[in-house]
């Protein structure tokens, strides 16, 4: 008997519990906009905060509350965009691809070391240490901090200096934020043309420590004819608006600091197709053509007879 009533208190229990808890969730529900969870739906979720937006939720509230564009999505690209703006209601427009870009070339070979570092491989714990193991302060340090933190798989570090794979690279600025040199910035992707330093020190500084580094010396300045060079801070960059990757400025560098465009080289023509040999006609000889002539006589002959 005993049981029976503790089973019927408690499932009377659970009754009124629920029905407060009904009534609790109705009364303090919040309203969400049902455009925020269709967006939301088409969002990668991926989470990686590349949109300024704390992860896919936050950027789809914004984008339904008007706060954001319907192409914020840097992971999503052309094709999220396209089915946000269907949601929205408006044109998602065109932008340009941008991509990841580690302002350093100085490998293993190229650069000289202050010390032999055996700390944390971490690039932040190398840097704390009178601006990491590498001669040239403004160096990556390549201990592969942006490596860790990159989602996408689109950086990695050879032979000593982040590298960052474009076709992977969806922009969203982990490596840029994590990176303590402040070496990695974003380029247009359809802009290989990359000054591939970032060393404010004099030429004859960055020649002790770098064999590769921008020394300065303003060539590429002067063989520009799109004024596309520009000169801050004893360094050379590229203004990618005026940049027409003629590879002008990649040529005439004398330390190969600028990237150049890689030109596709043409195919080789088919090779022409051997004449076919046409066997020489062999002229009779005059004996040969004295037996014919007989023999063409003697048959005149006896058809006569």
């Amino acid at each position: 008997m005993l049981i029976v009533y503790a089973v019927v208190v408690l499932g009377v229990l659970g009754l009124i519990f629920g029905m407060i808890l009904d009534f609790a969730s109705k009364k303090f529900a919040v309203e969400v906009d049902p455009k925020e969870a269709e967006v939301l739906e088409v969002l990668p979720g991926a989470n990686c905060g590349g949109c300024g937006f704390p992860g896919c939720g936050g950027l789809a509230a914004a984008i339904a509350k008007g706060e954001a564009p319907v192409n914020g999505c840097p992971v999503g690209g052309a094709g999220v965009a396209e089915k946000v703006a269907a949601i929205m209601g408006v044109d998602a427009g065109s932008g340009e691809k941008l991509v990841a870009n580690v302002r350093c070339k100085g490998t293993c070979e190229a650069t000289k070391n202050k010390y032999e570092y055996s700390g944390i491989q971490d690039c932040r714990a190398a840097a704390s240490l009178i601006g990491g193991p590498k001669g040239c302060s403004y160096g990556c340090l390549g201990l592969g901090t942006c490596v860790q933190v990159c989602k996408f798989d689109a950086i990695h570090v050879i032979d000593g200096v982040a590298v960052v794979d474009e076709e992977k690279c969806v922009n969203c600025g982990k490596c840029i934020d994590i990176c303590p040199k402040g070496l990695i910035e974003r380029k247009p992707a359809n802009k290989a043309v990359t000054v591939q330093c970032k060393s404010n020190d004099f030429g004859k500084a960055v020649k002790e420590n770098c064999s590769v580094g921008c020394i300065g010396c303003g060539i590429c300045f002067k063989e520009c004819p799109f004024d596309a060079i520009i000169f801050e801070n004893k360094l050379a960059q590229i203004d990618y608006d005026k940049c027409k990757q003629c590879n002008k400025c990649a040529m005439k560098c004398p330390t190969k600091v600028i990237k150049p465009k890689e030109r596709k080289k043409p195919a080789p023509k088919p090779a022409p197709k051997p004449a076919e040999a046409v066997a020489p006609k062999t002229e009779a000889k005059p004996a040969e053509v004295k037996e014919e002539a007989k023999t063409v006589e003697a048959t005149d002959e006896k058809q006569g007879n």
